[in-house]
């Protein structure tokens, strides 16, 4: 039994080579940036809300300030820095094609850190992306860049390390470029998912089958022969990796759909795009997770994907079990290192189980321009909006916010993702002043989450665009954003500080501009994670008496200005 078994997946090993061409990158070109160990927090292509992971997160021991040393020969072509995000990050150029990035780092190098200061004081903006020329800053392969930190949207002190082709700066995975990572660790298979697609993927929830390791490398599902009710369905599964020596979690690089022994479809983490990383939500079980489930990720291609990280070999992965024969079925899952793991088992369809589900809602498809109109509200998708056909109901109720100017409209379900922003379309319950319409925006809420965006107004009709479906109304907002001094009032003697900091908050959460000028010219204040603006004294604020004026903008257009006087 042990030797059929083994040359099974010997067979499965040799059948899903076939669907990925084999692929050459340099091996050796990059060194480690860091002068540790180069041990992962997270991994390429690993599941995130609403994007794949696009690079390596290098831990640095959980401290702060270590120095990140330039991968490769090249130049600086790029500096980032954003509240969120990377916060602060560096783009090398390489001669060899590639392009590899530095983010949530701390200070620059000297050098470099004073040319970005200039920078900004000439834009006036703490936020910038700055394209650099080949000559400005040059590097060579171990040159000090800058200090890690936990800068933008990092949670933890680490580097995130990215590696770009330069061409189409699609994000290419680090792994494939032998950086020494020990790992003979298998990825781990825990569960398999069971669709019915003879309906939306929206429209149920899978039926769930743990995994059980039979072997190393080995598992199967619980029951090992499985009964279905419909006579086409598909498969997702729930399975991490990791490095030798290591606890993280990470994402897998690789799995394969097999039936009958035959290779059908397979996704691979290699090669991702920005402009396609929301597309996770078509690869996941969206609906499972939004509800508090488990990551699931499809072995099938759902027919609005159309940049899909599947490989076709035979069909998109939606199988036809109709004939009611028992068919064999495995899934073939792999890390970057070529350690495999394999999920057999056996699915039979019962005619006699099977349901019809009906609905009497409106039905939307993926590749289709379509849209709904009532007399209070219309809503748009475009083609790319959807990524599997799915029934969107639409419902109208009353509000009694006095703030609010329409009733709440419920278009669709929050667990209903869409890549493409949809276009929504509200009409006031009540003649609006022009003072009203100029400071009304549309909010946008499901649950405990809220967003808003200021609208657009076509006659009596105010319009915006949101990346979620759920509720949506109308609210006039007249409340400036508060500004709030951080140990300092007016008048305040500061010789003794080392910096000025402020919070702003805003009744919705959206301050849009905020700037600050020292008598009368715009100073830097840096804004981390959004949270607290903070300048350190240099040699734009010198001794004596000064005025610092700070103004902060919301969504809806309204403004607070203050105004401190202060000795230095």
């Amino acid at each position: 039994m042990r030797i059929i078994t083994l040359l099974l997946l010997l067979s499965s090993t040799s059948l899903v080579a076939q669907i990925f061409p084999p692929a050459s990158y340099p091996q050796g070109y990059f060194r480690n940036p860091l002068n540790i160990p180069m041990r992962l927090a997270g991994n390429f292509g690993e599941l995130r809300p609403n994007h794949y992971h696009m690079g390596l997160d290098i831990k640095t021991n959980a401290r702060e300030n270590l120095p990140v040393h330039a991968a490769a020969d090249g130049y600086i072509g790029r500096i980032k820095i954003e509240p969120f995000g990377f916060g602060r990050a560096i783009y090398i150029v390489h001669p060899n094609g590639f392009t590899t990035v530095y983010a949530h780092l701390n200070a620059f190098n000297p050098t470099l850190e004073k040319w970005v200061k200039d920078q900004q004081y000439q834009q006036q903006s703490w936020k910038v992306f700055l394209e650099l020329s080949p000559d400005i800053f040059p590097v060579k392969k171990g040159d000090f860049l800058a200090y890690s930190g936990n800068t933008g949207g990092s949670q933890a002190p680490h580097v995130h390390f990215e590696v770009r082709r330069t061409k189409d700066d699609v994000n290419v995975n680090p792994f494939l470029f032998g950086f020494p990572v020990a790992d003979n660790v298998p990825p781990k298979v825990l569960r398999l998912a069971v669709y019915d697609r003879t309906r939306s993927v929206y429209e149920q929830s899978p039926r769930l089958f743990p995994a059980k390791a039979i072997s190393v490398g080995n598992y199967q599902p619980s029951p090992p022969v499985i009964t279905v009710a419909s006579p086409l369905v598909s498969f997702a599964i729930g399975a991490w990796d990791t490095q030798t020596g290591s606890a993280n979690l990470n994402g897998i690089f690789e799995s394969t759909l097999l039936v009958d022994n035959q290779p059908v479809v397979a996704f691979r983490m290699d090669n991702i795009s920005y402009n396609d990383t929301r597309d996770l939500n078509a690869h996941i079980d969206y609906k499972t997770k939004y509800q508090g489930g488990p990551y699931l990720q499809h072995l099938s291609e759902l027919p609005g994907y159309t940049n899909a990280i599947y490989k076709r070999n035979k069909g998109n992965g939606v199988v036809d079990v109709s004939d009611g024969e028992v068919h064999s079925i495995s899934i073939v899952v792999k890390d970057a290192s070529g350690n495999s793991s394999t999920l057999n088992y056996k699915i039979r369809f019962n005619e006699a189980d099977q349901e019809i589900p009906i609905s009497s809602d409106r039905k939307f498809y993926p590749m289709m321009m379509d849209g709904f109109e009532s007399p209070e509200c219309e809503f748009y998708l475009g083609e790319r909006c959807l990524f599997d056909s799915v029934h969107i109901k639409y419902n109208k109720a009353a509000n009694s916010n006095s703030s609010v100017v329409s009733s709440i409209h419920s278009i669709g379900a929050v667990y209903i993702p869409i890549r493409d922003s949809v276009l929504v379309r509200i009409q006031p319950t009540r003649p609006l002043t022009d003072a009203e319409r100029a400071r009304t925006v549309m909010q946008w809420f499901a649950g405990t989450k809220k967003e808003v965006q200021k609208v657009q107004w076509q006659g009596n009709w105010a319009s915006a665009r949101f990346r979620d479906l759920g509720n949506f109304q109308l609210v006039v907002d007249v409340e400036p954003p508060a500004i709030a001094p951080i140990g300092f009032t007016d008048g305040a003697n500061l010789s003794k500080a080392a910096r000025i900091a402020f919070n702003v908050d805003d009744n919705f959460d959206r301050v849009k501009n905020v700037r600050a000028e020292l008598d009368g010219k715009w100073l830097r204040f840096t804004n981390d994670k959004g949270r607290t603006f903070i300048y350190v004294f240099d040699e734009k604020c010198m001794s004596g008496r000064h005025q610092l004026k700070i103004r902060a903008e919301d969504e809806a257009g309204n403004v607070t200005e203050k105004v401190y006087n202060f000795t230095r």
